[in-house]
C-alpha cells in the first residue's frame, strides 16, 4: 500500500511563490543576428545537411559493405529494367520515358537522400496520376487525323499524341519538384502525417484497381481509349466489355503465362526468402523470354500482338519543359507531390527503424523535389520509391546508396548500348509485371474486418478514401480522403466519450460505473470524466452530456430557487400579519406552539437540499486545452447550481503544473463565481 499526502495548490500561490518564469536578456534582435550569423561550423553542418553522401562515403567501409552494395545494385537494377518499361504506359509516355526516369532520379538521390535502402525510381500510383493528367490535357480526340476514305476510320496521330503527353508529364514533374523542394526548405515535412495510414492504405488500393483496369485492354490486346477523371474505371470497363469480341487469342495467352509464372516465382520468392541469396529475377526473365519470342515468331507482324516499339538508343540532350501548360496542372501537381513523399518518407521510415539510422523528413522532400525538378530538363516523369524494388534492395544485402547508383548503372548500360533489343518486347507481358507487382496493395483490402474490430472511424477514412478514389478519380479522391479524416477529428472532440466514474473498491482505480459492476459512486458525489478538450466547437455537448450523466440540471435548480424564494417571501409576510393580529388570541386559546411547529416545518423545506449531489468532480485529466468559450460554459454552469465543482487535471513529471493552454483568465473566471478549482490528479506515467 502508498500513502500519498500532497498539499493542494491553487492558482495564486503557484505563480507567486512556487513557480516563476525565466527571464530572457535577449532582444528579437539579437536573436535574429544570432540565427543569421555565419561561422565554420554552421557552413558545414548546412552541407553536410544538404549532401548527406558527405557524412558518410568518407567512411565508407569498402571491405565490409561493397560487395552487399554491388549484388544489391545489380539485382535492384534487373528489377528497375522492366518496371521502368511498364511504369511509363501507365504514365501515357512511350516506354523508353521509362528508362530515363529510372537513371536520372536514382543518381541524383544517392547525393542528397538520407535513406539507406528505399529505390527511388517509377511507381504505379504516381505514373497512373501522371498517365490520367496526361491523357485529359492531351486525349486521343486532339490527334485525329482525317480519313483518305468515307468507309475509313479515323486515325490517330500517335507521334503527336505521345509528344504532347511527354510534354504534360515533364511540366508536370517540374511543378512537383518545385513543390517538394519548396515544401523541404519551408520544413513542411509534417504534412505527412495528415495522410494516415488507413488512408493511404485505402487510396493506393484503389490505384491498384485503376492500374489493373487500365492494363486490362493491353493483356486483352483490344484496343480502347484511355479515360481519366470521375467514373474512369466505370468507362474503362464498360469500354473493355463492349469490345470484348475483338480479343487477340494469342495476346491473351502470352499475358496469362506471362501472369503465372510471375506469380509462382512471387510465391516461391516469399516462401523461400530466408533460404534464397537473391531473390529470383522473374520480371526479367519474362521480359527477355516474351522479347525472344516475339521476334522469333514475329508476333507483331502475323499476330497483331501489340509491341513496345522503337526505343531510342542514347540519352536526350536537356530542354526546358513547355511551362504554358503550368496553369492547368498546379492542382494535380500538389496532389503528386504529396502522395510521392508521403510513399517514400513512410518506406524510409520502416527501413531506418528497422535497421537503426534515422532519415530527416524534410531533407527527403528536398532530394525527391530535387530528383523531379532536375530530372525534368532531361525528359523525366515524377517519381518516387517503390515498395517492390526497396524490399529487393534490402533483402538482398545492400547497404547504402552506393547500391542504388549501380541499379541506375545498369539502366544506363541498357539506354546507351542495347535499348533496342526490347523493341519487340509485348505490351501485354508489360502488363502482366505491372498486375503482378500489384498484389501487395490488393491484399490491403484485409485491413477492413482488422479495422472493423479496432476503430471504427478508421474503417470508414478506409473506405472512404478506397471508394472515392475508386469513383471520382485519384486526385479528387485524395482531397476528399483528406477532408474526410480532417472531419473525422473533428469528429471526435465534439463527440468525445463521457462517463461517469466509481470507485473500485481495495484500489485506486476510477472507472465508468455504467460499464463495470465493481465500480461504485461516492454518496453526494459525481466524478464526470470526457476524453477531450474542451472548446467553441463541443462545450454546448459538454455541457449537456454533463447534466445528462450527472442529474444535476442548473436550469431546474434555478427554478426550484425561484420558487423557493416566492413561497418563503410569502410565507414570511404571512408571518408578520399573524404575529401582529393574532399572537394574543393564539395565546388564549393555546395555539401559539402549534404554529411555532410549522414555522419550523416551512424552515426545513427552506433550507432541504436542491439536491442529493453537492459535489460534482470534472476529471481533465485527458484535456489539453481549455478555451475561453469552455471556460463561459463551465462558468454559467457554476452559477446556476448550488453544486461545488473540483477540477482535476493532470501532473506532469511528479509536478503539479497546469496545462499550458488552462489560462490564467479561465482560473480567474472560475474564482469569480466561487468555484474552488483543485489542480490535482496522477503521474503522466
Amino acid at each position: 500500500m502508498y500513502s500519498i499526502d500532497r498539499p493542494v495548490y491553487d492558482e495564486a500561490f503557484l505563480r507567486t511563490q512556487l513557480l516563476h518564469r525565466k527571464e530572457n536578456s535577449t532582444t528579437l534582435r539579437q536573436r535574429l543576428a544570432n540565427h543569421c550569423r555565419c561561422s565554420t561550423e554552421k557552413a558545414k553542418a548546412a552541407v553536410l545537411t544538404f549532401l548527406p553522401i558527405l557524412t558518410w562515403l568518407p567512411s565508407y567501409p569498402v571491405k565490409q559493405y561493397l560487395l552487399s552494395d554491388v549484388v544489391s545494385g545489380l539485382s535492384t537494377g534487373v528489377v528497375q529494367l522492366p518496371q521502368g518499361l511498364a511504369y511509363a504506359m501507365l504514365a501515357a509516355v512511350p516506354p523508353v520515358y521509362g528508362l530515363y526516369s529510372s537513371f536520372y532520379p536514382v543518381l541524383l538521390y544517392t547525393f542528397f537522400g538520407t535513406s539507406r535502402h528505399i529505390s527511388i525510381g517509377t511507381f504505379a500510383v504516381v505514373s497512373l496520376m501522371i498517365g490520367g493528367v496526361a491523357v485529359r490535357e492531351a486525349p486521343d480526340s486532339m490527334f485525329i487525323l482525317p480519313a483518305n476514305g468515307s468507309n475509313m476510320s479515323d486515325v490517330v496521330d500517335v507521334a503527336a499524341r505521345d509528344a504532347k503527353r511527354v510534354q504534360v508529364a515533364v511540366v508536370l514533374t517540374t511543378l512537383v519538384g518545385i513543390i517538394q523542394f519548396v515544401f523541404g526548405l519551408l520544413r513542411f515535412g509534417f504534412v505527412a502525417i495528415y495522410l494516415t495510414e488507413p488512408l493511404v492504405r485505402g487510396f493506393t488500393t484503389a490505384a491498384a484497381v485503376h492500374v489493373v483496369v487500365s492494363q486490362l485492354k493491353y493483356l486483352l490486346g483490344v484496343k480502347t481509349p484511355r479515360f481519366s477523371g470521375p467514373l474512369s474505371v466505370i468507362f474503362s470497363v464498360s469500354a473493355v466489355v463492349s469490345d470484348i469480341t475483338s480479343t487477340n487469342v494469342t495476346t491473351l495467352i502470352l499475358g496469362l503465362v506471362c501472369l503465372v509464372f510471375l506469380y509462382v516465382i512471387k510465391d516461391l520468392n516469399e516462401r523461400f526468402k530466408k533460404k534464397l541469396p537473391i531473390p529470383i529475377p522473374g520480371e526479367i526473365i519474362v521480359v527477355i523470354v516474351s522479347t525472344g519470342v516475339s521476334y522469333g515468331l514475329l508476333l507483331s507482324e502475323d499476330y497483331s500482338v501489340g509491341v513496345v516499339g522503337k526505343i531510342p538508343t542514347g540519352l536526350l540532350p536537356p530542354s526546358l519543359p513547355d511551362f504554358s501548360l503550368l496553369p492547368s496542372l498546379v492542382t494535380d501537381s500538389f496532389a503528386i507531390a504529396i502522395v510521392g513523399f508521403s510513399m517514400g518518407v513512410s518506406l524510409a521510415k520502416i527501413f531506418a527503424l528497422k535497421h537503426g539510422y534515422t532519415v530527416d523528413g524534410n531533407q527527403e522532400l528536398i532530394a525527391l523535389g530535387l530528383c523531379n525538378f532536375i530530372s525534368s530538363f532531361f525528359q523525366t516523369f515524377a517519381i518516387t520509391c517503390s515498395m517492390s524494388r526497396s524490399l529487393v534492395q534490402e533483402s538482398t544485402g545492400g547497404k547504402t546508396q552506393i547500391a542504388g547508383l549501380l541499379s541506375s548503372l545498369v539502366v544506363l548500360l541498357v539506354v546507351v548500348a542495347i535499348g533496342f533489343v526490347f523493341q519487340p518486347l509485348p505490351q501485354t507481358a508489360l502488363a502482366a509485371i505491372i498486375m503482378v507487382n500489384l498484389l501487395g496493395m490488393f491484399k490491403q483490402f484485409r485491413d477492413i474486418p482488422a479495422l472493423w474490430r479496432t476503430s471504427k472511424i478508421e474503417l470508414a477514412i478506409w473506405l472512404v478514401a478506397f471508394v472515392a478514389s475508386v469513383l471520382l478519380g485519384l486526385d479528387y479522391g485524395l482531397l476528399v480522403a483528406v477532408a474526410f479524416a480532417i472531419i473525422t477529428v473533428i469528429y471526435r472532440t465534439q463527440s468525445p466519450k463521457s462517463a461517469v466514474l466509481g470507485h473500485v473498491s481495495g484500489t485506486g482505480l476510477y472507472c465508468d460505473v455504467d460499464e463495470y459492476e465493481e465500480a461504485a459512486e461516492y454518496e453526494g458525489i459525481k466524478i464526470f470524466h470526457s476524453n477531450s478538450s474542451i472548446y467553441f466547437a463541443n462545450s454546448d455537448l459538454y455541457v449537456n452530456t454533463l447534466k445528462e450523466k450527472t442529474g444535476v440540471n442548473p436550469e431546474d435548480l434555478q427554478a426550484v430557487r425561484k420558487a423557493r424564494r416566492k413561497l418563503k417571501e410569502k410565507a414570511n409576510v404571512t408571518h408578520e400579519v399573524l404575529s401582529h393580529n393574532n399572537v394574543a388570541e393564539e395565546q388564549r386559546n393555546g395555539q401559539l406552539e402549534d404554529r411555532h411547529s410549522e414555522s419550523d416545518l416551512e424552515e426545513a423545506v427552506f433550507i432541504e437540499p436542491l439536491c442529493t449531489v453537492h459535489s460534482i468532480i470534472l476529471d481533465w485529466t485527458s484535456a489539453s486545452f481549455i478555451d475561453s468559450v469552455g471556460a463561459k460554459a463551465i462558468k454559467q454552469v457554476c452559477e446556476c447550481s448550488e453544486v461545488s465543482l473540483v477540477c482535476c487535471h493532470s501532473v506532469c513529471s511528479g509536478m503539479l503544473m497546469l496545462s499550458h493552454s488552462l489560462s490564467l483568465q479561465v482560473m480567474k473566471e472560475y474564482a469569480a463565481v466561487d468555484v474552488k478549482v483543485v489542480i490535482a490528479g496522477c503521474n503522466s506515467e
